[in-house]
């Protein structure tokens, strides 16, 4: 029996690595699926809503396809130039910082300890820094870099959606197909609220960071509202990083901690007030991960496919989560992975 658990136990970590394995090597064409599979069923309802209107499918799917691909288009080139932007503006920012922190060293009179806590930031080469940034932008960016063959995976998606039904209803007696076709209609409405619902949260932090920026003339406002809605999919860390980034690039653009902090804590603010009131409101309970599952998530697809990994990691283990929770035999696995 010892001999039969710990073979168990190998085979598993022996599959774990080989699957881990594979999706690293094959991340040109798993990352673009997974990435149309999200977007498969935030807009599977609109394909529905078309068809009640007796559109036919074929241009259903076209009006869908062609909007859909404009909107990303359109989206990554705004992102992308704004980046740019503001990697060209970093020394100049880099310049402020240094004048920023040399008046507070000043204000405390810290050079008479023989003490200056900023002394990293006058060796800061921001031409490296700026291209630091820039290859952190590209690899977000590869989010649309590769939006062909998402959109190429897309249509057939959207081209077969109800198919299946009818497949499982040949391949199985009628109780048998009934009950699965059941279970995969759960699971389908269910993944569907909770990717619509955290891409909304998502839309809705960003452009409520881009908002309180505008007001208070913050450079570079709809980047970092972008980024927001990005990193809004990485809990916690995510917002905070964005939040955290725009108050800093505040002060140095106002010459003063004050109103970044104003900033800040106006961000942070509303950003509880969504994260911890609104979205447990829409989403539900149920659908809450364990903070260990999510932090094994964020380092795991992190490690397989970087900051794009990072972001689909949450979305992937709630889905998962879904899976196995209207999976009888899984149940279980789905009882670990919650809070």
């Amino acid at each position: 029996m010892e001999d039969n658990k710990l073979s168990l136990v190998s085979s598993a970590f022996i599959l774990v690595f080989l699957v881990g394995l594979l999706l690293r090597l094959a991340k040109p064409v798993f990352f673009p699926f997974f990435l149309a599979l999200f977007i498969y069923f935030i807009l599977s309802p609109v394909l529905a809503i078309l068809l009640r209107l007796k559109i036919p499918k074929p241009l259903a799917v076209s009006l869908i396809i062609i909007t859909a691909f404009f909107l990303f288009y359109l989206l990554g080139v705004l992102f992308y130039n704004s980046g740019r932007a503001f990697a060209a503006s970093l020394p100049d920012y880099t310049q402020r910082m240094n004048s920023v922190f040399s008046s507070i060293a000043e204000t405390f009179h810290l050079s008479k300890f023989n003490l200056d806590p900023w002394l990293w930031s006058k060796t800061l080469d921001a031409g490296k820094l700026a291209a630091f940034f820039l290859r952190s932008m590209n690899q977000v960016f590869s989010f649309f870099s590769t939006f062909i063959l998402i959109f190429v995976f897309l249509v057939f998606m959207l081209s077969g959606r109800g198919k299946l039904k009818f497949k499982v209803e040949r391949s199985f007696s009628h109780q048998r197909a009934t009950k699965i076709n059941q279970i995969m209609d759960k699971i389908d409405r269910q993944v569907q609220k909770y990717l619509i619902i955290k891409t909304g949260i998502g839309l809705l932090s960003g452009l409520v960071t881009m908002v309180v920026l505008l007001a208070f003339g913050v450079d570079f406002a709809v980047l970092f509202g972008f980024l927001t809605f990005l990193l809004n999919f990485i809990p916690s860390l995510g917002s905070l990083t964005s939040m955290g980034l725009a108050s800093i690039i505040a002060a140095f653009q106002f010459g003063s901690v004050l109103p970044a902090l104003w900033i800040l804590l106006i961000l942070v603010g509303l950003d509880v007030a969504i994260s911890s009131f609104l979205e447990p409101k829409l989403m539900g309970q149920g659908l809450g991960l364990s903070p260990l599952v999510v932090l094994f998530s964020l380092f795991f697809w992190g490690w397989l496919w970087g900051i794009p990994g990072m972001i689909l990691a949450v979305p992937l283990m709630a889905v998962i989560k879904i899976v196995c929770a209207n999976v009888p035999a899984l149940i279980p696995v789905a009882e670990i992975m919650s809070k």
